[in-house]
C-alpha cells in the first residue's frame, strides 16, 4: 500500500491508501477522488486522468513512455516536467507519499 495525496484544482486534497500493483488512476477512482475521470477505463487513449505530479516526485517516476507522451499532447494544459496520465503510474511501496494535482479540467 503507498498513501498518496491527490490535490484537487481548488485545492482540497484526497489521502488516500492504494494497493500495490493498482495504477494512481485506479486509486483515484476507487475511492471516488474527483478530478480524474478516466473516460477510456486506463488504456491511454484519452487523457482525462492527467495530473500534475508534485516536483519533489517528478524524477523518482519512471519515464513516460511514447503512448503517454502522444496522448498528454491532448490533455488541458500540460506541464513537459510534470504532466503525467495516472493510468500509466503502476502503484508500488515505493511511492508512498506521492501528491499528484488536479488540472483545472480534464479534456
Amino acid at each position: 500500500m503507498a498513501k498518496i495525496t491527490y490535490v484537487e484544482f481548488g485545492g482540497k486534497e484526497h489521502v488516500v491508501e492504494v494497493a500495490t500493483g493498482l495504477t494512481v488512476m485506479e486509486g483515484a477512482r476507487d475511492n471516488g477522488i474527483p478530478g480524474i475521470e478516466a473516460d477510456c477505463g486506463g488504456a491511454c487513449a484519452c487523457s482525462t486522468c492527467h495530473v500534475y505530479v508534485a516536483p519533489d516526485w517528478v524524477e523518482k517516476l519512471p519515464p513516460k513512455d511514447a503512448m503517454e507522451e502522444d496522448m498528454l499532447d491532448f490533455a488541458y494544459q500540460p506541464d513537459p516536467a510534470r504532466s503525467r496520465l495516472t493510468c500509466q503510474i503502476k502503484v508500488s511501496d515505493a511511492l508512498d507519499g506521492l501528491v499528484v494535482h488536479m488540472p483545472e479540467k480534464q479534456i
